[in-house]
């Protein structure tokens, strides 16, 4: 399948545009420690080249989230094989971004009825990279709204919203954040 500029163009402008959003309405409480991203892939993309995040992630600054960069191609591999990995169980997945975790969070996922998955990472079989096997294992009965993981030795707990585009991810981590607000 070929790529045109238009799809290229179209990615970069809704991540673009889910990136303000968060910026202006995420609350900060859900930042991790090493920053939040969120990732939006080309249709049909096979390569981390062909996924969209932002350039030095979300951090806190002053008390609000901020970009530390710009939105482009390539920017998270980590992110992207998230994404990539999600698309071979459903092409139409291509977007995922990555909130801290906490107990309370993902008890307000589950009463938003989303669909919500888990994997150990300490089950994760030898020469496997952990988002391909993680998510891969949460994708086999279809791809759920949300696979977390309590991390490991140097790797911070994490939890991973999943949808098909930036609007439907970011509408999820704003409404977790207005139930935050009301606690």
């Amino acid at each position: 399948m070929s790529i045109s500029g238009d799809d290229r163009e179209a990615v970069l402008r809704a991540l673009q545009e889910g990136v303000r959003s968060l910026c202006q309405g995420m609350d900060v409480r859900l930042i991790p420690e090493v920053g939040s991203n969120i990732a939006y892939a080309l249709p049909a993309a096979r390569d981390p080249g062909q996924v969209a995040a932002v350039e030095g992630r979300i951090v806190r600054l002053s008390g609000r989230p901020h970009a530390v960069g710009g939105v482009s191609f390539g920017a998270s591999d980590h992110m992207a094989r998230i994404v990539l990995t999600a698309m071979r169980f459903d092409p139409q997945v291509r977007c995922a971004a990555n909130i801290r975790y906490s107990p309370a969070t993902v008890s307000i996922l589950e009463e938003m009825l989303l669909e919500v998955c888990t994997f150990d990472r300490s089950a994760e079989p030898p020469g496997a990279k952990t988002m391909d096997w993680g998510v891969a294992f949460c994708c086999r009965e279809g791809v759920p709204d949300v696979i977390y993981d309590l991390g490991s030795v140097g790797k911070e707990p994490m939890i991973r919203l999943i949808g098909e585009n930036p609007d439907a991810v970011v509408k999820n981590i704003l409404k977790v954040s207005a139930r935050m607000n009301k606690e």
